[in-house]
Formats: structure tokens, sequence, C-alpha cells
């Protein structure tokens, strides 16, 4: 049996701004600790994101990407798409129709956009991210499909001056492709990665789903407004 690592995602979130106050305050020089801003991925990590941000005294905004279905599976992801239709494919054999991707592009932006509106007001990132020190989190990772694919999209389409990944627990195959695709200049920290690694809700002791509202009540906070009633 698993052991619980974490009471809930606050507890997590301090845990993680810890090590990541040591870090960040040691490569900022403390003086443009202004330019820091905290990516969270929803709807949990938003909760990690708020902690972090707040007690780093960085901005907060969060990243949503969708997963690309395989044609005859679609619970099996073969990519995923960011917020500008980039997209960023596992299976590279050639095998998957260019139609259907390009289709399953169009429909994921549509979605990405909506909650993006629901959530920060705007799916408009403009040059928020360029030159700056991004955090990107979440409360765990799984498959890592989701935070691959934004880490591979802030690095390469967003010039971002350094992006440091920090989440509090994910498995050690993921971690090791995370490492893979990050620059000499950037910093991965993960908390725990236990072996076996059977669910991220295992770490946990409370791990209940987070919720639209809440979402939107902590981005409200930080200066965000949905376009949609609730």
């Amino acid at each position: 049996m698993q052991s619980v690592l974490f009471h809930d995602r606050v507890d997590a979130a301090n845990n993680l701004a810890e090590s990541l106050l040591l870090i960040v305050h040691k490569k900022s020089q403390m003086d443009s600790l202004d330019s820091l801003v905290v990516l969270a991925i929803p709807r949990g990590g938003v909760v990690i994101g708020d902690v972090i941000a707040t007690k780093l005294n960085a901005k907060l905004d969060i990243i949503v990407s969708r997963k690309i279905g395989a044609p005859y599976n679609q619970e099996f992801a073969i990519g995923a798409v960011m917020p500008d239709g980039t997209y960023f494919l596992n299976d590279d054999s050639g095998l998957t129709p260019q139609s259907y991707i390009d289709n399953q592009v169009n429909v994921k932006v549509k979605e990405i956009e909506h909650r993006l509106m629901n959530f920060r007001g705007s799916s408009e990132y403009g040059d928020k991210l360029k030159g700056k020190i991004v955090i990107l989190v979440d409360d765990g990772i799984a498959t890592g499909a989701t935070i691959l694919s934004a880490a591979k999209w802030i690095r390469e389409k967003q010039n971002c001056q350094k992006l440091i990944i920090a989440v509090p627990v994910g498995p050690r195959d993921t971690v090791n492709k995370l490492k893979e695709i990050i620059e000499d200049t950037d910093d991965i920290i993960v908390l725990h990665s236990p072996d076996p690694f059977i669910a991220v809700g295992r770490f946990y002791r409370n791990f209940e789903q987070t919720g639209d509202d809440e979402v939107k009540s902590i981005m409200k906070r930080h200066g965000y407004n949905s376009k949609f009633q609730t």
C-alpha cells in the first residue's frame, strides 16, 4: 500500500514553495522576482499555483491543453493541442492521417478557448511569458502528456527566459522524459517519485476534485475575470 505524502493540495504546494524559494531566489538574485510567472494546469494545479504565486509574490496564470486521441481509441493519447493551435505528437510513425489530426486540432482549439475564457477571461497570451521565469505547476504527473506538451510549448513558442517545472509527485519514467526536453538553464522539481506509481490521488489524504467555480475564484483574486456568468 502506497503512503500518503500530503494532506491536500495546499499542503503539497507549501512543500513545493519551500524548494522553489531556494532556486528562484538564487537564480533571480532577488532583484527580478517581478519577472516570475506561475503557470498552472487546471483544475487541481491552480490550487497549487495559487499558493506558490502568493508565497513567491509572483503573477499567476493558467495553461490549457487538450489531448488528441487515437482515431480508433479516443482514450489513448497520441498528442496534445495548445491554445494557439500548436500540436505535439507522441506518435511519429506517420500512420495517423493528417486530415484526422487537422480536424482534431480545430475541435480542441475551440475547447481550449472556451476554458480559457471561462477561467481567465481571455484566450490570448501576447508577450506575457516572453523573457519571464516561468514556473509550470500541477498537482501531480500521471502519464505526463499534458505537462510535457505544455513544457514544449512554453519553451519553443513563448520565448521564456527560464522554465521551472514543479510538481509534488510523479512517476520516475515520466520525470526522466521531462529532463530530456528541458534545457541546461531550466530546472525540474519533483518532490517524490515513488516506485511503483499507481495514481496521483493515492499520495493525498484529501484529493477531492477542484471545481470550475473554485478555479474562477482563485483567478479572480489574481486579477482575472470569467467571460461567462455563473
